[in-house]
């Protein structure tokens, strides 16, 4: 299975904003992959803006496959890669 980009996205809102007591929609993502610095992202949330790395990321992906699949999969089943967009690969 593969998670697009606009899932990994939703995932990470859907987690700040449990995580921080708001709306998902209240929440803003921009995805970001570094050769020396791996994966991360930037968070913001009413005008605050926060940067999460990749253990977070995957953290915020077991939850959505819990809440949006029913799937327990965790962070060994889990690899983020960047071809023309990012994505998530999810072992079977």
């Amino acid at each position: 299975m593969i998670l697009n980009e606009q899932e990994i996205i939703n995932a990470i809102c859907t987690h700040m904003a449990e995580r921080k007591g708001v709306q998902p929609a209240q929440v803003n993502v921009q995805l970001e992959w570094d050769e020396s610095l791996g994966f991360s992202a930037e968070v913001t949330i009413d005008g605050r803006s926060q940067y999460i790395v990749e253990a977070n990321m995957l953290e915020a992906i077991e939850r959505y496959m819990l809440s949006h699949y029913d799937r327990r999969v965790f962070r060994s089943d889990l690899e983020l890669d960047v071809e023309d967009e990012m994505f998530c690969r999810i072992k079977e």
